[in-house]
């Protein structure tokens, strides 16, 4: 049958974005309708309409790549502003993250700094206003101080200005730096590419709606790549140490980044980030004990670390998974040496890392789809969907016969052997097109 050029011309327009744009935006709308109401909402609507938006963000994507013409940047970026505003309204769930978050802007306010002393402390005290009482009731951990960088703390900071004890105002930070992300890849990869990342529904659910923190982080990074590409090693380096500081996944993309970099520029970086912590551990500590805390105990959603556990000594797994993280790391950086600076595989190094950590959160993706939006693959994109199952945990299911932070017993190989099967069809498919080949920079 003769291909109809009326028909793909009709796809490959303006109004078909804004018809699939439309569609999703109903569907984000549902979820925030949910998350309105009272309690949570279960996870089978949440995954269900997560899912949707992801088909028809992969069908639209899968659309623009095979024809010719450039995607419509102006409605990426209409539609990507359009998904967050409704989280912005839709509200947190499933999380209780951002009590801490709250709680940090808090004390850095009243204190000067919210380290050193676990939540838990203040527990007795009256002189804790109402609003933060409460908060301080519903933070989880409460028996560590924090484990966020100083680079977060000053937007901990800047919410608490902005609106004392309103977690609105964190979402709202956070969104504008992810659509400044967006942005940021659009100077990276085409923008049939970058509509994953600014359409997808772990972004806008993590940012949005939930208002982590990483992807805060993330734009740092990348705008240290885009700085390392034109040269400008100081401000590069400046960027990852403030990354850095925010979240210490942005430590593996330093080598990477400033691997051209002198002597000079390395001091750039070690002084920015010194001047990030030193007002901090001064007076009362830092982010380091409770990071060590995390590293050595905690254990969420795992993989490879998970199927260790069952032979090896926790110890012993943690140790091996660290290990083969360096050496997988190690092989990366010597396979793109003869590259400059502004070379980072990315996708691969994070998808190595999140493969062999023991703590696996949906947000943890935020690392990932960035450098997946400049390089395109099957198992990236399924991971972005089928991470979403993490959700289903025995607190989320309120099923009290399991651990609260327990899963089914199919749910991790449903969401691993997804992926996995994922990567070995994109092994037998032809390769992606040049234009984003090219965006991998190695």
């Amino acid at each position: 049958m003769t291909p109809d050029p009326g028909r793909g011309r009709f796809l490959r327009s303006a109004w078909s974005v804004d018809a699939a744009g439309l569609f999703c935006a109903a569907l984000y709308l549902g979820l925030a309708l949910l998350a309105r109401g009272p309690g949570e909402p279960g996870v089978a609507p949440f995954f269900l309409l997560s899912t949707a938006i992801a088909i028809v963000t992969f069908a639209l994507y899968g659309v623009w790549r095979r024809g010719s013409g450039e995607f419509p940047v102006s409605r990426l970026l209409l539609w990507a502003v359009v998904f967050r505003g409704i989280g912005l309204l839709g509200g947190p769930f499933f999380e209780d993250d951002f009590f801490r978050y709250l709680w940090d802007g808090f004390r850095f306010a009243e204190a000067g700094t919210p380290y050193g002393v676990p939540p838990e402390a203040f527990f007795a005290d009256a002189s804790i206003p109402p609003r933060f009482q409460e908060i301080l009731g519903r933070i989880n951990f409460p028996e560590l101080p924090t484990i966020y960088g100083p680079g977060l703390q000053w937007t901990f900071l800047a919410g608490y200005r902005l609106a004392p004890g309103n977690v609105l105002a964190l979402q709202a930070l956070f969104v504008v730096f992810d659509l400044l992300t967006v942005l940021a890849l659009l100077r990276l990869a085409p923008p049939r590419a970058v509509l994953l990342y600014a359409w997808c529904p772990l972004v806008v659910k993590e940012v949005a709606f939930t208002a982590h923190p990483d992807g805060f982080a993330v734009f740092f990074v990348l705008a240290a790549l885009l700085l390392a590409r034109s040269r400008r090693l100081h401000a590069a380096a400046a960027c990852l140490a403030f990354a850095t500081g925010a979240k210490v996944l942005a430590l593996v993309a330093v080598p990477f980044l400033l691997r051209s970099a002198r002597p000079v520029h390395w001091a750039t970086f070690a002084g920015a980030l010194g001047i990030l912590y030193l007002p901090f551990v001064w007076p009362g500590g830092a982010d380091l004990a409770t990071l060590f805390v995390f590293a050595r105990e905690w254990e969420f959603n795992a993989s490879v670390f998970a199927l260790l556990g069952a032979f090896l000594p926790d110890g012993v797994s943690r140790a091996v998974c660290g290990g083969l993280f360096l050496a997988g790391a190690a092989w990366l950086w010597f396979r793109a040496r003869g590259g400059a600076s502004g070379t980072f595989p990315g996708d691969r190094i994070y998808g190595l890392l999140l493969l062999l950590s023991p703590v696996v959160n949906p947000w943890y993706l935020l690392w990932l789809l960035p450098f997946a939006a400049m390089r395109p693959t099957a198992w990236a994109w399924t991971a972005s969907v089928a991470v979403l199952l993490s959700y289903a945990t025995g607190l989320n299911l309120e099923d009290f016969d399991m651990h609260p932070f327990g899963h089914p017993w199919w749910i991790p190989p449903l969401q691993y052997g997804a992926i996995a099967v994922a990567a070995a069809l994109s092994r037998l498919a032809p390769p992606a097109a040049p234009s984003e080949i090219r965006c991998t920079g190695d």
